[in-house]
């Protein structure tokens, strides 16, 4: 416990330093200091290939194509992310992108009928996102997420660099507006996700997501009526939501 503490601060303190390091929120600088820093070859990038995934992506390839793509396939998400995901790997020369799936035994455990999510979202979430994704991280040491404060009124708060589960969590577009990240996107040609235009700004699993009306919250799509507001992969300072669902057991 007391190693585990001491692990705690010591991330908290390094996070600190970075975040005053990096307060202008250049994410190139924040990218490179990453990949090829302290961290080198202990980082990994979480990428849902969605709607504004094409920018860090490119930003990567750009810095070091082998580093680690980490993309969680569910089972339940939308053939044209699939395909997106195909097309920007071959466009960007991306050389590691791993596809990360749920545990079978745990599906046929829990969620047999491939229906949990329209019951009980959050138990969907931790079978088919949380519980693949905290096994891989294992392997790493930090990792890089593409949230924003635009995005939602729960991420307004959020910082470039943050501690969770015992890593550090990168955030290089933290500070970009929907604006610049269209705009940059535009400058280096890279192909928006098929469904933004269809009306999706947010694109999660199939049965979850539905379109947006023009000027509410880019995320008001996801899990429309329910209290909830991250799948339960991003639950920090700067975000509230419920944590794993209590009564579900894995091995």
């Amino acid at each position: 416990m007391e190693h585990s503490q001491s692990h705690k601060a010591s991330l908290e303190a390094q996070v600190k330093l970075l975040n005053r390091m990096f307060a202008a929120g250049d994410a190139q600088d924040i990218l490179e200091n990453a990949l090829n820093g302290q961290l080198c070859g202990e980082i990994a990038l979480v990428s849902s290939f969605g709607a504004d995934s094409s920018v860090l992506l490119h930003m990567i390839s750009q810095i070091n194509a082998r580093t680690p793509v980490l993309f969680i396939d569910t089972g339940k998400l939308f053939g044209e992310t699939r395909r997106y995901r195909d097309q920007l790997v071959e466009q960007l020369g991306l050389l590691d992108v791993r596809v990360i799936t749920p545990d079978s035994e745990d599906l046929a455990e829990q969620d047999p009928k491939g229906v949990l999510w329209a019951s009980d979202a959050d138990a969907c979430c931790y079978i088919r996102k949380m519980v693949p994704l905290a096994k891989v991280l294992g392997g790493f040491e930090a990792w890089i997420s593409g949230r924003k404060r635009h995005q939602a009124e729960t991420r307004v708060g959020l910082e470039h660099f943050e501690v969770e589960g015992g890593r550090i969590k990168v955030n290089p577009l933290a500070s970009w507006t929907a604006a610049e990240v269209l705009q940059y996107a535009k400058n280096n040609g890279l192909p928006p996700h098929p469904l933004v235009a269809e009306g999706y700004p947010s694109i999660g699993c199939m049965p979850c997501t539905d379109k947006v009306a023009s000027g509410d919250d880019l995320r008001s799509g996801r899990w429309r009526g329910q209290d909830k507001t991250e799948c339960g992969i991003h639950f920090s300072s700067a975000s509230k939501g419920r944590r794993s669902p209590k009564h579900l057991r894995f091995k």
